[in-house]
């Protein structure tokens, strides 16, 4: 496992596009920080982010992380490239001939999205760590620890979003085209949410729970938004009538699905790869 993974960071790396594409998403996360110091005009005021609350425990595990998942196409971009370049160069064919089994590439590469998706948990865990010990108004450690669950809901939506994209560039081998089929299926699923919830299922629960079965739409479904969970919020909510009954937890249902889909994308990407001419 070790020398699979070596093979793949070392192409990565050595690849400059990928190498700044990969820098500039650990910058980007560590952009978030920078959310600390923005301040808003409201008024004769200026409210500062920290100051309303965001990087309070436990609330900014729950911040981060969604924050944080929007900078995921970088890494897309990277493991969609990743594919494509293993076509162009001839590198496919060259580790093959060298002794690979395309069990072993596609385990590689696999490795290689769970490596990211590890690397971004951690990296976003320790952020928040330090910007929560620093911003938070309450330390207690049974407070700091708690929720947690979003960073597992944090993993297990880069590694199946990323086992997608992997799958993207092993079916289209182009990084172009499978960036665009990417847009081109979420505009399908939003097609079919629409056709099941005007459609086939205007009333009731269906539409919803056959929704959260789609492969972006449970991806997206681990970490809702946590703007409408902040207290100024729900007072504006609450002063104009409207209680917000939304659920904000990380489900394990939710986390199954998306490992479903996971297991999904990477039996077609050795399929696909096993049945090809290369």
């Amino acid at each position: 496992m070790k020398r699979l993974l070596s093979i793949e960071l070392q192409k990565i790396w050595l690849n400059k596009a990928s190498r700044v594409l990969t820098l500039i998403y650990f910058i980007l996360l560590s952009f978030i920080a920078l959310m600390a110091s923005v301040k808003f005009n409201l008024g004769i005021s200026k409210v500062q982010l920290a100051e309303m609350g965001i990087f309070n425990f436990p609330f900014i595990w729950h911040f981060n992380t969604y924050i944080a998942a929007w900078f995921k196409f970088f890494l897309a971009i990277v493991i969609v490239s990743m594919m494509a370049n293993e076509y162009s160069y001839g590198t496919l064919k060259q580790n093959l001939i060298d002794g690979m089994s395309k069990r072993e590439f596609i385990k590689s590469k696999f490795l290689t999205v769970i490596f990211f998706g590890f690397c971004s948990t951690i990296f976003v865990f320790i952020m928040s760590l330090a910007l929560g010990y620093r911003f938070s108004a309450t330390t207690e450690i049974s407070i700091v620890f708690s929720d947690l669950e979003y960073l597992l809901g944090f993993f297990v939506k880069l590694v199946g979003f990323f086992s997608f994209c992997l799958f993207l560039g092993i079916l289209v081998k182009r990084s172009a085209f499978a960036i665009g089929f990417l847009l081109v299926w979420y505009i399908i699923e939003n097609i079919i949410k629409g056709y099941l919830s005007f459609g086939l299922f205007p009333e009731g629960n269906t539409a919803a729970n056959i929704e959260k079965l789609l492969p972006l739409e449970s991806i997206s479904n681990l970490i809702v938004e946590p703007f409408s969970r902040m207290s100024v919020v729900k007072n504006i909510g609450t002063q104009i009538g409207m209680d917000n009954l939304k659920d904000y937890d990380v489900h394990y249902s939710s986390i199954l699905i998306v490992l479903a889909w996971t297991l999904v994308f990477m039996l077609l990407s050795y399929k696909l790869l096993k049945n090809r001419d290369l």
